[in-house]
């Protein structure tokens, strides 16, 4: 971390943002920022991570040097009871909503995915990692921005901010990004802390319904046939239906085929239905 330095952009979160050239993984940093008393937003972001991870073990967040925006933010809660609720879907309407003003062309189609994928045009643009450590919470995220083109194997998969609104961006601009994503994400976060505490005179079932309203009107294949694939993503049970939106807790809800009535889902993956007559 020596390698570390502060850099100029504005955080509503009232704490520094570091950036380094190479580290292993962001989340890593931030581990070692909580531990050395950083406080509450402190954001670390990296031109590149060579052991960057994503939600399912195993699998590894692929990048070029300086085309993608890596970085975690460290958000501190008191205990656990405080993290708010679906913090992972929060950061997604946020990161989507930061997309559609850094490159307006964009706006109506930036989507989330469940649970933690951005996609634009059926193709996977960012993704979002939460993993908490007592009530330190570290909120990784990763932005394909400059790249012009992909692996074969990510091609049809994957997209970045440039190829999707049909715009040259520059190294610079990465940051000026960051820093759109860190209001949005302020202003998604910061809100629920009243609630969460308890302030009587603000209905939580009230804020909680329309913030799933509001994750529901860009939720990708909404009302749609889907396949998903409950428990582990390489071995779980395949389910195939309509996906009927989000549940109170963040939960996944699919309507499976032939049956009455809604499930719902805490993990699994969700792919594309590709044979509805199968």
């Amino acid at each position: 971390m020596n390698n570390k330095k502060k850099i100029s952009i504005i955080n509503p979160f009232n704490a520094p943002v570091y950036h380094e050239k190479i580290v292993s993984s962001t989340m890593d940093v931030s581990r070692r920022l909580a531990a050395s008393g950083e406080t509450h937003g402190t954001v670390i972001a990296a031109d590149f991570q060579d052991a960057g991870r994503g939600r399912v073990p195993g699998r590894t967040w692929e990048m070029d040097s300086d085309t993608s925006l890596p970085f975690t933010i460290l958000l501190r809660y008191p205990r656990i009871e405080e993290i708010p609720q679906l913090l992972t879907l929060r950061a997604g309407l946020a990161v989507s909503l930061a997309i559609e003003d850094f490159a307006p062309s964009l706006k109506n189609i930036v989507l989330i995915k469940w649970p933690n994928d951005i996609i634009i045009n059926a193709r996977k643009a960012a993704g979002i990692l939460c993993e908490a450590d007592g009530g330190n919470v570290h909120l990784g995220i990763g932005v394909n921005i400059t790249q012009k083109e992909f692996p074969s194997h990510l091609a049809e998969k994957a997209v970045s901010l440039a190829i999707a609104a049909g715009i040259e961006i520059t190294d610079n601009e990465r940051f000026s990004l960051l820093e759109k994503i860190l209001m949005r994400l302020y202003d998604e976060l910061e809100p629920v802390a009243p609630i969460i505490r308890g302030d009587s005179s603000l209905d939580k079932t009230d804020d909680n319904k329309t913030l799933i309203s509001r994750i529901e009107q860009r939720l990708f294949k909404k009302d749609e046939q889907v396949v998903f694939i409950s428990g582990a993503a390489d071995n779980g049970k395949e389910i195939k239906g309509r996906l009927a939106g989000i549940g109170e807790g963040g939960e996944l809800l699919i309507e499976p085929a032939g049956e009455a009535g809604v499930c719902s889902f805490i993990t699994g993956e969700l792919r594309l239905f590709q044979n509805p007559a199968g």
